[in-house]
């Protein structure tokens, strides 16, 4: 009985001993995961740190906001103040909204904190399409855009022209012949073009078709400016109300301003302007999947295709391997698609950029419109701070 006893007391002992053994690993696991948080935190913040510097330095030249946001945290916010009344006197300043060197109208709306977005605005005009194509199931990326752009004096016969759907526009595939890769200032470039033009839409309508719609990728702001008429045609509200009612209210986002065209539309391919921290509230609708306070503001199922490569090495001429989606760019995705960051991303220097493996926001609002810096915020994510995280 003794023996048996002493036997009980033994494995009791022995239990305690493993459990307390456990809890030390438990423990001590704890402790090592609480270190490399930390540690990874430091490294982070020093990265960001540098980068500051470096802008403070001149390396990216005028940058006027550097946001960095991950697990909802506000991890850096960085203003900068450029002094671009002397800066542009040397350039054409006429008062036009048109005229970037305009500091009326660029890179800040009227003195205020409302920035140009450029052609983050082609992404956020996507979003508002989505919205509308999941509260009207008449019609979706494969309805065919002619029919939805009915009433311009444009010629329809072109039987590649009416094929053209609703994707292809999303995705630049749209066959219309159009140049816009080379200096806004040119001339000859379809942007300038149809921003001098007294009605949009009959301007990129008019264009002639130069191969067959899906098949080709051409950056084309006139198609983006046609999916913002589809857009009213679909809900009947012009698209800055739709953007207020259906995607801004919701958010909280009470102040913004888009440019109207001489038609009486809005320029959704690069006229929308927005305080930084409202454009970075977008950023974490979609890490959310576009969910927000509990409503799904746009569906699920048009974030994820939105943010996929559905395009591939769109850009071979760039040294990144660029894929795109809806009017989202994507830098940085797997052979089998898997995204590593994506972005929306507008001319001098405007920048929507997500990592949702990390939960992890970038906005960038800068003005280099005139010459070109020494480093380039565009990779700031994939190159400096992405590594960081991986360590």
């Amino acid at each position: 009985m003794k023996t048996l006893m002493d036997m009980i007391k033994r494995i009791s002992l022995l239990v305690l001993l493993a459990i307390t053994l456990i809890g030390c690993k438990s423990e001590n696991k704890e402790a090592v995961n609480d270190t490399q948080k930390v540690s990874s935190q430091n490294a982070l913040s020093a990265v960001i740190d540098s980068v500051n510097s470096e802008i403070n330095n001149g390396d990216y030249g005028l940058i006027d906001r550097f946001l960095v946001i991950q697990n909802d945290k506000l991890l850096a916010d960085f203003r900068y103040n450029q002094d671009y009344e002397t800066i542009v006197q040397k350039y054409d300043t006429t008062n036009h909204q048109y005229n970037f060197n305009n500091t009326n109208w660029h890179p800040y709306y009227k003195k205020s904190e409302l920035h140009t977005l450029q052609s983050v605005t082609k992404s956020i005009t996507s979003i508002l399409l989505g919205i509308a194509l999941d509260l009207n199931q008449d019609y979706n990326v494969s309805t065919k855009a002619m029919p939805l752009l009915i009433g311009y004096d444009t010629d329809f016969k072109d039987e590649r022209k009416q094929s053209i759907s609703i994707e292809d526009l999303l995705t630049m595939r749209s066959g219309i012949q159009w140049n816009e890769e080379t200096d806004h200032n040119d001339h000859t470039n379809d942007c300038f073009l149809l921003e001098a033009s007294d009605n949009w839409i009959e301007y990129v309508l008019s264009k002639p078709m130069d191969t067959i719609p899906g098949t080709k990728f051409v950056y084309n702001g006139g198609g983006t400016v046609l999916l913002g008429k589809i857009v009213r045609t679909i809900t009947g509200k012009r698209i800055d109300k739709w953007a207020e009612e259906k995607l801004f209210e919701p958010l909280g986002i009470t102040d913004y301003y888009w440019k109207e065209t001489p038609d009486g539309e809005i320029d959704t391919e690069g006229g929308l302007y927005l305080k930084a921290e409202d454009l970075a509230t977008i950023g974490a609708l979609f890490l959310n999947k576009g969910k927000w306070n509990g409503k799904q503001i746009v569906s699920e199922s048009w974030v994820s295709t939105s943010t996929s490569p559905l395009l591939k090495n769109v850009k071979p001429q760039w040294r990144d391997v660029t894929g795109y989606g809806y009017q989202w760019w994507i830098p940085e995705y797997a052979e089998d698609g898997s995204v590593g960051i994506y972005s929306a991303n507008g001319y001098g220097g405007q920048y929507l950029m997500m990592a949702p493996k990390h939960k992890l926001i970038i906005v960038f609002n800068g003005w280099n419109i005139n010459s070109e810096p020494e480093k380039s915020t565009y990779r700031v994510l994939r190159d400096r701070i992405i590594p960081t995280l991986k360590k």
